[in-house]
């Protein structure tokens, strides 16, 4: 029918921008989308996506709270003799663009209009503006795609080393190699920058070969930049690596630089995987055995609290994450009550930028149950489907593109499709629900956020004096030191590891350590000094992370060490006491007089240290420069290259004395997480200008360091006369017992790369309160008895439940 309403916003349409999400393959508020039915009705205002038809009626409520009553209706339907479905692998970046939907499916749109009525019928426009909109709408990336494209564009920035290179050939002008000149390979080849030689790169996880001697050419030469032969392209692009950064970089002059050894850039056809493409295909390699520890193969199960996530291409360390955290009665409850549902009735922002809205999303998605089925079509795979060949194993699983760009926008790593590390996303998701919470004026009392937090007390007593010293630090896991100790080696001669015991760990942590060479205040003098480290408060939800890491090339590599996991641990006798009667309280100096350096562009920051530059340069060159760009910054520290002081550490003018700046939380956390405690990271950092590579080099050098005294105890700390629920979190009553819940296991070299899946103990809370579910990613299947002895003993995270 006409539609009367079109002429009173026709002239106010606009197509989308390149920059404007267009929302057309899901609702921004559930997992129905166009392939469903009733498809996704896309606002022609605004772009948003709403399921459309009976049910839900998400479209119809955007239309009310808005005011945009028009939209068009996108649903899909896949051709007859198309094979490829929505669950075959994620797709790679060579594939960003292909194939095309019209390749796979008959798509069809229709207007409709809610002022018309409120059911949305269909309506007909012969207006052009209507027209040019619809066409735009459907021309956009989807809004999932223009995620992924964007989280593919790796921010890769030129070094010093690509802007100041000076070239000297030694092979003959356009005859460049096609062989190693260090051995007989003829792929995995760098091109040296400096003298047109070529080296084959390092062996790579999945076949590559490789034999490391482009790192043996600039050890023995000092010729720092290599290019990937097969990846340039005629664009002027292609792999570049800085061996003296240690790091993927980008020659902005690239086309001149191959001009020198006459190789001309528009000839150039890529030929090989670039390094991001190899890293995303290995990591899909590495996945976990469908089978139980009796053989047989696991059962795939359904229903509520029993939905997959499907893997965007490295997603999995969010995946079991969320998975985890939505098997928690809190998290259950607060993200699906009625209560929590009213703010879709009342939100201001659009859902695909609203985190409240999202986490709603997910809770929807996760538990209700209404996309817990087999797929529709079969995968790609024979290996997926049961004795029917029509009947796919798995189910589909939902797609949580909205989520994953919404929680990692703006941050430098989970805004990309690179693996990450499971435990430092959800150190990254509390933080971002404690802040949504905040902004929106809600306590954390009420929060499942707080189920996490607690204190961790450090005691240190000099032997001296006998005075004490307290500090408390809110934490939100326990970062447990594994013993490597070597047993010998496996049939294909891998290292193996001797099993150590969960709670042999969790001593380990809060074990006394003699530390030797303290300067005591209050004695005057180096003194030997008792720490120790207890629970000041007990979390309703411990989350251990396991440090099973090891320096390989410098490399922090993960060992598969086992551990023996118990199901129940009772954590009474590690409760801190606090200060005892009759002992006495050290003293600490003031810190409060000190300056302080001012709080950097962390922007600016970021690019000139991926340039290279050492963290004191980039900070002098913004100190100096008005603390503004990394551009003026890099002038500054090309001009000041040669100034003796350049890496001397910066004096700020105080009373009676210089300081320094401290060690960020995240440089800290980087080195402990190599197996080192916090404390001595921290001095190493502070002994190498901030620098973590020497930080690294300095703990290596001074193996029985401590680093005690390298930071004024007290200055984080909280009075020992205020409770610790009060201030961090957790509660101090006893008892404090906890049975497991669930583990994240991983399985890869580091934990940058790999896969990650969640074992969770009774998903569903029913009566099987012994039954163990396998998340991994998409495919939900049932676990064998305790989850599986070999993926609970070689976890990366395990969570236990107060009880």
């Amino acid at each position: 029918m006409s539609c009367p309403h079109i002429n009173n916003i026709a002239g106010s349409l606009r197509s989308p921008t390149v920059a404007q999400q267009v929302h057309r393959e899901e609702c921004t508020l559930c997992f129905d989308g166009q392939d469903d039915p009733e498809g996704v009705l896309v606002c022609l205002q605004c772009f948003n996506g709403g399921c459309f038809g009976e049910g839900r009626r998400h479209a119809y409520l955007h239309a009310e709270k808005t005011g945009h009553h028009l939209g068009v209706v996108v649903k899909r339907t896949r051709k007859e003799g198309k094979k490829r479905d929505s669950t075959e692998p994620p797709m790679k970046k060579l594939a960003i663009s292909a194939p095309k939907d019209e390749e796979l499916y008959n798509v069809s749109t229709s207007l409709r209009c809610f002022s018309c009525s409120p059911v949305g019928e269909a309506i007909h426009s012969d207006d052009e503006k209507v027209k040019v909109v619809v066409e735009g709408i459907m021309k956009a990336l989807s809004s999932a795609q223009q995620s992924e494209v964007k989280a593919w564009e790796e921010e890769i920035l030129p070094c010093e080393h690509t802007l100041t290179l000076h070239q000297e050939p030694v092979i003959n002008i356009g005859h460049v190699p096609s062989q190693c000149s260090s051995c007989d390979l003829t792929s995995n080849l760098w091109l040296c920058l400096t003298c047109g030689l070529a080296n084959c790169g390092r062996q790579q996880y999945g076949g590559i070969d490789g034999n490391g001697h482009a790192l043996e050419h600039f050890k023995e030469t000092g010729h720092m930049l290599g290019v990937k032969m097969g990846t340039i392209t005629p664009e002027g692009t292609a792999d570049i690596y800085c061996y003296a950064c240690d790091d993927s970089k980008v020659d902005p002059d690239l086309p001149r630089h191959l001009q020198a050894f006459g190789i001309e850039v528009l000839g150039q056809t890529k030929t090989e995987k670039s390094m991001t493409e190899l890293q995303l295909e290995q990591n899909l390699k590495f996945d976990f055995s469908m089978t139980g520890d009796d053989g047989k193969e696991l059962e795939p199960v359904f229903g509520q609290g029993l939905t997959g996530l499907k893997n965007l291409g490295n997603s999995c360390y969010m995946a079991s994450v969320l998975q985890t955290l939505f098997s928690l009665p809190a998290y259950r409850s607060r993200y699906t009550s009625e209560t929590a549902q009213s703010h879709f009735q009342t939100c201001s922002k659009l859902p695909a930028e609203c985190l409240e809205c999202q986490m709603l999303k997910l809770g929807d998605g996760l538990l209700s149950g209404r996309y817990s089925h087999r797929a529709k079509l079969p995968p790609p795979s024979t290996t997926d489907f049961d004795g029917d060949a029509e009947t796919p194993k798995f189910q589909e699983g939902i797609k949580p593109s909205q989520f994953k760009a919404l929680i990692g926008k703006g941050h430098e790593e989970f805004s990309t499709m690179r693996q990450q590390d499971s435990e430092e996303f959800l150190q990254h998701l509390l933080t971002k629900l404690r802040s949504e919470a905040k902004s929106q004026g809600r306590t954390e009392d009420n929060e499942p956020t707080r189920m996490t937090k607690f204190g961790m007390e450090q005691r240190l007593q000099c032997t001296g004096c006998k005075k004490v010293g307290l500090q408390v630090e809110p934490v939100d896991l326990a970062s447990l030191p594994v013993d490597a100790i070597e047993a010998g080696t496996d049939e294909e001669g891998r290292k193996v590891w001797k099993e150590v015991q969960l709670e042999d760990c969790i001593q380990a942590l809060c074990g006394e350590e003699t530390i030797e060479g303290y300067e005591c205040e209050t004695c005057g003098g180096k003194r030997t000094a008792i720490k120790s480290t207890k629970f000041k408060s007990f979390p309703e939800l411990l989350v251990l992370h396991m440090k099973k890491f090891q320096l390989v090339n410098w490399v922090p590599t993960k060992l598969e060490i086992p551990v023996k996991v118990p199901d129940t641990l009772t954590l009474d006798s590690l409760l801190s006491q606090g200060l005892q009667p009759g002992e006495e309280e050290m003293t600490v100096k003031s810190t409060s007089s000190a300056p302080s350096l001012p709080d950097f562009n962390a922007t600016a920051m970021s690019q000139l240290e991926a340039m290279g530059f050492p963290t004191v340069r980039c900070q002098k060159a913004l100190l100096a420069t008005g603390n503004s760009d990394a551009e003026v910054a890099m002038g500054w520290l090309f001009e000041h290259m040669e100034d003796p002081d350049i890496d001397s550490p910066i004096q700020l003018q105080a009373p009676s004395h210089a300081a320094t700046s401290e060690p960020s939380p995240d440089q800290i956390a980087m080195i402990s997480d190599m197996g080192f405690t916090a404390n001595q990271a921290r001095k190493a950092l502070r002994e190498s200008d901030g620098n973590p590579e020497r930080a690294i080099e300095w703990l290596f050098s001074n193996p029985d360091d401590q680093g005690e005294g390298s930071a004024p105890l007290g200055v984080t700390a909280l009075s020992s006369e205020v409770k610790a629920e009060d201030a961090i979190g957790g509660s101090d009553s006893l008892p404090a017992k906890y049975r497991l819940k669930a583990f994240i296991s991983h399985k890869g070299p580091s934990v940058h790369s790999g896969h990650y899946v969640t074992t969770i103990r009774n998903p569903q809370q029913s009566e099987k309160e012994d039954e163990w579910v396998l998340f991994n990613d998409e495919k939900v299947v049932r676990a064998g008895s305790g989850g599986g002895e070999d993926m609970r003993e070689k976890a990366y995270l395990y969570v236990y439940e107060r009880v």
